[in-house]
């Protein structure tokens, strides 16, 4: 039976990549640059140039002149934009008219120019001078009663110098809290794997993909999150390496792609396939297809015993929990067949050096910190880690979120990493852990903490319960954004709010000394440096590590730290992060070589920096696999939150979703088109879906309302909604317990026929004609 037309949704027939891509860059740059800026391009990921704001995939060691994707091309274009949010605008604007704006309009509108202090009296946003308002916030920060009362949230955009300045101002001022966007999506990565190896990191290198006879990929879009791995996909796929995929949805860029830098792709119109096997697991069973492969390993006696003997513990528990975990349990929860597990378990049994890579499919969950353990027990039963060619690779998010993490942004810091920083810098470190982004928000709900500081992001936005969060942002004292675009997060306005403009990664960043470059750390920790060259979008910007010193000087008149010292050469900086990190030895002189150096990873070398002294298997409960629904939810499927195509994190580029045929709107709930006909729903119908998770109150409820059902390719019992518009239905108390991982991939919820009826009409006109 055809589908009915709906507005704005269609299908895409073409592969990954192509002349869609091309096309999209071209748009990209159009719309936001000037053509004399475009050039900045030939300096994306290059070792003389700036690192691409986007994804944290490796560059390679012999790049090329075009070493950036399309939704990078969108990432730098949209910093390095001509427009402009001046004075003039905040006068034109009030705050109220700028919250009934979208999210997309928002950003939009340019960079910011100038110092803003928000004036309640007039409802609009005021210039302030930057000693004003370092004195101003300064005053407030001092005037808290306790350090602890004040949440200092850090974005993964932040280089290593700008965070190291800032968790030591913080540390120096006396409180741990350092809610970060890590918390947000890979936290289950960074408490899970220190368990299993002993480091929170991915062990492989880039250079391994070269080596590796086989991949496999658990919950991650790598065309729309990190698209430049897709050109290491395919070449694994064209010399037939299998490729094995566990994803619920049938994404494009997992089932063909076609490279903008080959020709012979581009003119003969040939893509390449990418996943040889692709199982459309359910929206939470990646740990049971775990266990069901591992069971297969064990069957097929494919068990590395001697690798397992010298090197792990906790073997025997292991394998008796997965002789006590039946295959129809196995089965029921995954949504696949014995058969198809079994199968990929026995590719996986044969491969010699096989890679496997996971992202937010496998960490944003109630047992995401379990997911992650499951995957290194798969990969421990063979000796697949620390050898040429295999190992764990988490995929990153933002481009140095991995580096702020390795630099000191944490709220659960070492003993030994506090003993260094008070023996370089003389300071006292607060011993008591701190908050993450879960606990930070509730502390600001429940009047706890009184001030956020934020380096760059859009917190409240990202975060889930986004009403609990803004009133708690409104809640404040104080709030602080570090920004280079207006946002959300800058509209939720308290007694004291400011809005400080910096630098972005293309921009010229002069201090005393001269020209400066910062560095990042990438998904396989190599750090390298970035310079920008373009001229600040205005000439009253400043840097990050300038802005935190301000704010250093201004709160601790009492300081012990040099910091017009550190920011005149960010050479001293280095040094200070080496100083208090051995790993970094020699920082300012290898990361001068092209492409930077990798930080040690003890695990790569089978040196498990554990509790035990060896790499652990951790058994996993089954029962927390399964999404909990309340019990009057009888047709409950299970919810995840994605990302457009369009998109990345909380910044929206544009409202089409080419991939998945949506053009013009992100009002879409993704649905098997069995599970539609089951509650009497078609294709294109307005539905209003509401979180029955077994935390909720069903007396409030969490509903979110008139969302367009796409029939989609997608398993049964899955369904999936655009991330932020859908976090209204992520209760702030579904997390991970292990991680502090908002669940935003395990939503219980039901769908209804909308309570205003009708059928999807609206399409944004404008998004769709361009």
């Amino acid at each position: 039976m055809p589908r009915k037309d709906v507005p704005g949704i269609g299908e895409y027939g073409g592969p990954a990549g192509g002349w869609g891509a091309l096309q999209a860059v071209a748009k990209a740059l159009r719309g936001e640059m000037s053509a004399n800026r475009t050039t900045i391009m030939l300096q994306v990921n290059q070792p003389q140039g700036f690192d691409c704001p986007g994804c944290a995939w490796p560059d390679p060691r012999e790049g090329s002149s075009f070493e950036f994707c399309e939704n990078g091309a969108k990432a730098v274009s949209w910093e390095a934009t001509n427009k402009r949010v001046t004075p003039e605008f905040f006068a034109r604007h009030s705050v109220s008219e700028l919250w009934e704006k979208e999210d997309f309009y928002l950003e939009w509108e340019g960079r910011l120019t100038h110092p803003m202090v928000y004036d309640a009296a007039t409802d609009h946003y005021v210039p302030i001078s930057w000693d004003d308002a370092f004195r101003r916030i300064g005053e407030q920060l001092r005037s808290l009663p306790d350090p602890n009362m004040a949440e200092f949230y850090a974005s993964g955009r932040a280089s290593n110098e700008s965070a190291f300045l800032y968790q030591l101002f913080v540390r120096e001022y006396g409180t741990n809290n350092f809610p970060d966007c890590s918390n947000m999506c890979h936290e289950a990565t960074s408490v899970g794997l220190p368990q299993s190896i002993g480091v929170g990191k991915g062990t492989v290198t880039l250079e391994d993909f070269d080596h590796c006879d086989a991949i496999f990929s658990f919950g991650h879009n790598p065309g729309t999150n990190h698209p430049r791995m897709l050109a290491t996909l395919r070449e694994a796929s064209l010399r037939h390496a299998p490729i094995v995929v566990f994803n619920p949805l049938k994404e494009r860029s997992l089932e063909r792609f076609k490279s903008p830098q080959s020709p012979v792709e581009m003119t003969l119109g040939k893509a390449v396939p990418i996943a040889s096997h692709y199982y459309q697991v359910k929206i939470g069973g990646d740990a049971a297809v775990l266990k069901g492969m591992m069971k297969t390993v064990l069957a097929m006696d494919a068990v590395d015993h001697d690798f397992v003997r010298e090197h792990t513990s906790g073997f025997e528990d292991l394998v008796a929990d997965l002789d006590a975990t039946s295959w129809d349990e196995i089965v029921d929860v995954a949504g696949l067949s014995r058969a198809d597990i079994e199968a990929a378990g026995a590719i996986y049994a044969k491969a010699e050096r096989p890679i496997i890579c996971y992202g937010m499919g496998i960490t944003q969950h109630r047992h995401g910190t379990g997911n992650v353990q499951q995957l290194a027990n798969l990969l421990l039963l063979r000796g697949n880690i620390g050898k040429e060619g295999a190992g764990i690779c988490p995929l990153r998010g933002h481009s140095n979120v991995q580096g702020d993490r390795t630099v000191g942004i944490t709220e659960i810091p070492s003993q030994d990493f506090l003993d260094a920083l008070e023996r370089v810098f003389g300071i006292e470190a607060p011993r008591e852990h701190g908050h993450g982004a879960v606990h930070a928000v509730e502390a600001m709900r429940d009047g706890r903490s009184k001030a956020l500081i934020c380096l760059g992001g859009n917190l409240p936005t990202a975060m889930p319960d986004p009403q609990v969060c803004y009133e708690a942002m409104r809640n404040l004292d104080l709030s602080v954004h570090i920004a280079t675009k207006l946002n959300r997060s800058h509209l939720m306005v308290c007694k004291n709010t400011f809005i400080l403009p910096c630098l972005g990664r293309t921009e010229l960043d002069m201090q005393e000394t001269g020209p400066q470059s910062v560095t990042v750390e990438d998904s396989m920790s190599m750090v390298h440096a970035s310079r920008g060259s373009l001229p600040p979008a205005s000439e009253l910007l400043k840097s990050e590590p300038a802005i935190v010193a301000g704010i250093a000087k201004a709160t601790l008149p009492e300081t012990k730290v040099d910091w017009d010292y550190l920011i005149a050469d960010y050479n001293r900086i280095r040094d200070a992060i080496e100083a208090v990190f051995p790993d970094f030895d020699n920082y300012n002189e290898r990361v001068r070589v092209p492409r930077g150096f990798r930080l040690d990873i003890p695990a790569g070398r089978r040196e498990w920096r554990t509790a035990s002294g060896k790499a652990n298997f951790i058994v996993f409960d089954s029962k927390r696999q399964r999404p909990l629904a309340r019990q009057d939810a009888k047709d409950a499927l299970v919810l995840a939150t994605v990302r457009s195509h369009d998109q990345y994190n909380t910044t929206i580029y544009g409202k089409n979703d080419r991939y998945r045929g949506i053009t013009g709107r992100r009002d879409v709930v993704f649905v098997n088109e069995a599970d539609l006909a089951e509650r009497g729903l078609e294709h294109g119908d307005l539905v209003d879906i509401e979180a029955v998770a077994e935390c909720e109150n069903a007396s409030e409820p969490r509903i979110v309302r008139n969302f367009v059902a796409v029939a989609f390719d997608i398993a049964r019992g899955s369904v999936a909604a655009y991330y932020p518009e859908a976090n209204g239905l992520v209760a702030l108390a579904n997390y991970d317990r292990q991680s502090g991982t908002p669940s935003y991939k395990s939503v219980p919820v039901v769908l209804r026929r909308a309570a205003s009826g009708g059928k999807a009409s609206h399409v944004d006109r404008q998004e769709a004609e361009a």
